[in-house]
């Protein structure tokens, strides 16, 4: 059988490992900080009537600029802040926030360029850096997962990074990242700044998101997903606001239709139903103050979240813990940080019997 190292790969990707989060035919999943709730009925009837339709079209090409999408992307991020409204033409789409950046390394980095990340962070930056031949290099964090605006303004200086990404919350630690941090790393560099804001809708109620800041900033861009509060995850939607400048450049990149019909026609239906399919979002907000208030009881050290997930230390054995979870079908998430293993706030059944059996594990 022919292997891997067989074929003329990349040097560069050879011993390389692939993105793999368990996936598992358990009954409570809480591994990938999904949305756990069920899309509401009126939502699924209002979305395939759209599919539908579109699907009576599938003859020709999609909306090669899908116009109608970026209207409503437009118009969801502008009342989420009214005081920085955003335009069609400074937003972008893509299938998952992961193309969406992919598409940004494909226009500002490559070969001979370089991104800056702060470890624990989202796997995927390295791992898209990897896919585009970007160097992926690294800054420590301060204590609790932080960032300050001294610590990011030091660590360009070091770096003299292409592009910097900043996760606002952290993921896999939920660790909210301040603005003066995001304008401090902006004020920095001449390069391109990312803020990744996929967990933006579970931040509190009056935090100001680093859309706030896009005004006067052409290098700054902040991406954002369908995935988790909205529930949208299989549907594949990620999109970003910037300046429309830096949008012209990710056309430079895209290939040809890269939304197609259906996917567009989706993600507009579902943007239609903003408000039935963000009525879930307080709820899960609410589960995750639960863990971080219950765990400690059972002996746990939650870290402090901004997102729809907990990372949990004080974790004697985390293979041992995660295993004995899913041996009695719960699946949650070891990030390969010692002594710590992460959860996704569920619903309130889900919570409620992750915290009972992980209470019920002899330590």
């Amino acid at each position: 059988m022919t292997r891997l190292d067989d074929l003329p790969i990349r040097d560069d990707l050879r011993g390389a490992t692939p993105y793999g989060a368990p996936q598992r035919p358990v009954r409570i999943q809480l591994n990938v900080n999904e949305n756990t709730h069920s899309v509401p009925e009126a939502v699924v009837a209002h979305v395939t009537a759209a599919v539908e339709r579109a699907v009576r079209g599938v003859n020709r090409y999609p909306d090669r600029e899908f116009t109608e999408l970026r209207e409503h992307l437009a118009s969801y991020l502008s009342a989420a802040e009214p005081a920085d409204p955003v335009t069609p033409d400074q937003v972008w789409a893509a299938n998952g926030s992961n193309e969406v950046i992919q598409h940004m390394l494909q226009a500002f980095g490559g070969p001979g360029r370089r991104m800056l990340g702060f470890p624990p962070t989202y796997s995927m930056h390295s791992i898209i850096a990897a896919g585009t031949g970007t160097e992926w290099i690294t800054a420590e964090r301060d204590a609790d997962f932080r960032i300050s605006p001294e610590t990011v303004r030091s660590a360009i200086e070091r770096a003299q990074p292409d592009i910097i990404v900043l996760c606002a919350p952290n993921n896999p630690t939920g660790t909210p990242l301040g603005l003066e941090t995001i304008e401090a790393a902006y004020a920095a560099t001449t390069g391109i700044v990312l803020v990744d804001e996929a967990y933006a809708e579970f931040m509190p109620d009056g935090h100001r998101s680093a859309l706030s800041l896009l005004q006067g900033r052409p290098r700054l861009a902040v991406s954002r997903t369908m995935s988790k509060a909205f529930a949208f995850a299989g549907a594949r939607l990620g999109y970003l606001a910037a300046d429309p400048a830096l949008i012209d450049a990710l056309r430079l990149v895209r290939l040809p239709y890269h939304l197609s019909a259906i996917t567009q026609a989706a993600a507009v239906a579902a943007l239609q139903q903003a408000p039935t399919m963000l009525a879930t979002v307080d709820a899960i907000r609410t589960q995750r103050d639960r863990l971080l208030a219950e765990l400690p009881a059972l002996g746990y050290a939650p870290h402090d979240s901004w997102a729809n997930f907990v990372l949990f230390g004080g974790v004697d054995d985390p293979a041992a813990t995660f295993h004995y979870l899913l041996e009695r079908h719960i699946l949650i998430r070891d990030v390969g940080l010692a002594g710590h293993l992460r959860v996704t706030a569920g619903t309130e059944a889900e919570t409620s019997e992750f915290l009972d059996v992980l209470g019920r594990m002899p330590r």
